[in-house]
């Protein structure tokens, strides 16, 4: 078996022929180039499906990160203002802590009243930064609760020789927040006369006429003085022995956070700020941060100095 090709012209003819195996060895060179073409060509199924399930992975990943990236910001920002109430406490702590050094007759500096704050007030900008360096803001936590345990330190310090000074007798607890009104609200359970359930009452209300005036039940040292959530415009004083008291829903409040107070002085007048449907004033009693039952210490009588 064999192939001949013949080519003519007018001028040129070419015979060229083609044995059995010449023509084995030609089909065969063909059939493999034309495989070799048809492999370049079409791509292998199972390197297509591979790239995609890595590419999935590879966006599943990306996606991960970004709600990491969202939840750490989150939780960051939340630190920093944190940080900036912690900052607020502290400077309350040191405005008390001077003017009850300053009334004891006591040298400020011996206590380090009103140095500079480990770190400054948060603000957009700041907390963009503290974002990027949490390792920041867990050092500024860290001071913050050294300068807050050693603010506690001072106070209980002065508290005690404060009380020495001040108060005995009149630090003890006895008699109503009030000049006139009547108790309108007992210590327990109650409905709550917003939603109507169930809700525990930590305190005394006493009912009146706006603007009657709010006394003190005890000698003491004023902690807060200013609204604050529910209790709308708020008194608390420490009396010391781990007793306060709170009188909420404040008109106005007449006392400011350091002074010294004693027995029956006017510390607010009656209003119904904060969380209340009335005239009256919410007081309560704490002993080392709980609420007591304040109805025994109101009927108590007085110790005589």
């Amino acid at each position: 078996m064999s192939l001949k090709v013949l080519y003519k012209t007018d001028n040129v003819r070419f015979v060229f022929s083609l044995g059995k195996r010449q023509l084995i060895a030609a089909l065969a060179v063909v059939l493999g180039l034309t495989f070799i073409a048809g492999r370049s060509t079409s791509p292998d199924p199972d390197t297509i499906s591979t790239i995609a399930y890595t590419q999935s992975g590879l966006i599943e990943q990306q996606q991960e990160v970004e709600r990491l990236k969202l939840a750490t910001q989150q939780q960051l920002t939340g630190m920093v203002i944190k940080l900036g109430d912690m900052q607020g406490q502290i400077r309350r702590l040191d405005a008390l802590g001077g003017r009850l050094a300053e009334q004891s007759g006591l040298a400020i500096d011996e206590f380090g009243f009103g140095q500079e704050l480990a770190v400054g007030g948060p603000s957009h900008e700041v907390v963009d930064f503290l974002v990027e360096d949490s390792t920041g803001i867990i050092a500024d936590i860290q001071s913050m609760l050294a300068t807050l345990e050693d603010k506690a330190n001072q106070l209980d310090a002065l508290e005690t020789i404060l009380m020495s000074h001040h108060v005995d007798a009149q630090s003890y607890l006895a008699g109503r927040p009030v000049q006139s009104g009547w108790l309108s609200s007992y210590y327990g359970i109650r409905k709550d006369p917003f939603n109507g359930l169930p809700a525990m009452h930590k305190g005394l209300d006493f009912a009146g006429k706006i603007g009657d005036p709010v006394v003190a039940t005890g000698a003491g040292l004023v902690t807060w003085a200013g609204e604050r959530y529910g209790y709308g415009n708020l008194v608390e004083v420490d009396h010391g022995d781990g007793f306060s008291t709170r009188y909420g829903h404040n008109k106005e409040v007449t006392v400011k956070v350091g002074d010294v107070v004693t027995k029956g002085q006017k510390v607010g007048l009656m209003g119904k700020t904060g969380r209340a449907t009335g005239a009256h004033v919410h007081y309560e009693v704490l002993k080392h941060g709980k609420q007591q039952d304040p109805l025994a210490f109101v009927y108590r009588k007085s110790r005589k100095g």
